[in-house]
């Protein structure tokens, strides 16, 4: 790396950070957030590292918040990246432009949003990796833009799906596991999230990542971007769709039919799981043939749970630096 990048990464992340130093166990978590009109939203992102270097973008999951990247982005600027971390709508300063706009969750509006955040931003390509709703949302970008993905890193794989999907029964050890899907399809669970997400998002963390001792202000510096006035409407939206509870709009209706054909992803993949992730996922044998490009699938071990970025920062910046080697 020349004495420039350097300069220009070192800078980065003292401003990210602090001039206490880098290290992402800083408990304000990131302070230099940015906004950005993209599409139909105002959005709050991170940007950090030198502006000319490759961008990643990275995509955090539910109930969770950028800062689940803390510990990744300073790794990744170290490297010469430009990274930009998102709070997706729903989620910390990001805001609806319209006032009225229906507070859609479903799948193809994520993926539009990240489209919009790269149009405004003027990035042409981007490494895109995250986990969760993150990483559905950049599985859904490679597979219907992958002229504007140079590599994907995806937790858990690929996760792209359908209503027509959602309609077809599970076991009935698989159902449980959903249980708060079907909590959200009810106006009590609708009210209930609304009243307690704070406590809600907690339990999740705690039954998705059983290993992860996180302590309560590794807790408290991510739920402050639930109490979006949006967070829960966006919520409830997403998981109703997926019963076909919520229709969807009509201006989705065409990159949704042709998710619906669980669409191949052609561009160079790293898919990783955590060896003890709590959450609801799929077997990697039952998703590789759908990566049909460069691909690559690595198990972290150590008790790793659903919020493997943040679990295991390392292995997750060394797959996105890989992923643009392959």
């Amino acid at each position: 790396m020349n004495r420039q990048i350097f300069a220009a990464t070192a800078l980065a992340i003292t401003t990210l950070f602090g001039a206490a130093g880098a290290h992402a166990a800083s408990p304000a978590g990131f302070t230099n957030i940015k906004q950005i009109n993209a599409g139909e939203l105002n959005v709050g992102y991170v940007d950090a590292g030198p502006a000319n270097g490759p961008v990643v973008i990275l995509l955090h999951g539910w109930p969770y918040d950028i800062n689940s990247y803390v510990d990744v982005v300073p790794k990744l600027t170290a490297q010469g990246y430009r990274v930009i971390v998102p709070h997706l709508r729903g989620y910390g300063t990001t805001r609806f432009l319209d006032a009225k706009a229906i507070r859609n969750g479903e799948p193809a509006a994520l993926a539009t949003d990240v489209i919009a955040l790269m149009d405004a931003l003027k990035i042409d390509q981007a490494t895109l990796a995250g986990y969760d709703w993150g990483a559905r949302t950049a599985d859904i970008v490679a597979a219907l833009w992958p002229e504007r993905v140079k590599g994907l890193v995806s937790v858990s794989g690929y996760l792209i799906g359908s209503q027509e999907a959602g309609k077809q029964p599970l076991p009935p050890a698989a159902e449980l596991q959903w249980w708060y899907q079907f909590y959200f399809a009810t106006e009590r669970g609708s009210v209930g999230y609304e009243k307690n997400h704070h406590d809600f998002a907690k339990l999740i963390w705690k039954l998705a990542s059983p290993e992860w001792k996180f302590d309560d202000a590794t807790y408290e510096r991510s739920a402050v971007a639930l109490d979006n006035p949006d967070h829960a409407a966006v919520t409830v939206y997403n998981y109703r769709w997926r019963l076909g509870l919520e229709p969807g709009e009509v201006k989705y209706a065409g990159l949704e039919a042709k998710l619906a054909a669980s669409p191949g992803i052609s561009v160079p993949t790293i898919t990783l799981e955590g060896d003890a992730n709590g959450a609801p996922h799929p077997e990697p044998a039952s998703y590789a043939k759908r990566f049909t490009g460069k691909y690559k699938h690595e198990l972290i071990t150590g008790g790793i749970g659903h919020n493997l970025p943040q679990e295991a920062p390392e292995a997750f910046a060394n797959a996105v630096i890989e992923v643009g080697r392959l």
